[in-house]
């Protein structure tokens, strides 16, 4: 069976022309929402890159117990970046984290 259809053989029906011209064009308000706040919240990308890269937060020294058992709030946020490397890294010492 051949695939293919030929648009010689279709016949034309200029009413369907017109009804599928005038049918409405789904938009997705919910998703041009959340894209534009992921903007505000994610930043301009061309600002990020030329932005120097800030001192760590997290001291070399720092242990587990030093930043995350007290129930005091950071003195400066920490980049989540930066909590996840002291974090993995931590895992691997203790063999947590294969």
């Amino acid at each position: 069976m051949d695939a293919t259809h030929d648009s010689a053989n279709v016949p034309s029906n200029s009413s369907n022309d017109i009804e599928e011209s005038t049918e409405m064009i789904f938009v997705n308000h919910a998703e041009i929402a959340w894209q534009e706040m992921r903007k505000k919240w994610v930043g301009d990308p061309s600002i990020r890159t030329s932005e120097l890269p800030m001192e760590p937060v997290i001291s070399f020294n720092a242990t587990y117990e030093d930043l995350l058992l007290p129930n005091t709030p950071f003195h400066k946020p920490i980049p989540l970046a930066e909590m996840v490397d002291f974090l993995v890294d931590f895992w691997h010492g203790d063999g947590l984290f294969e």
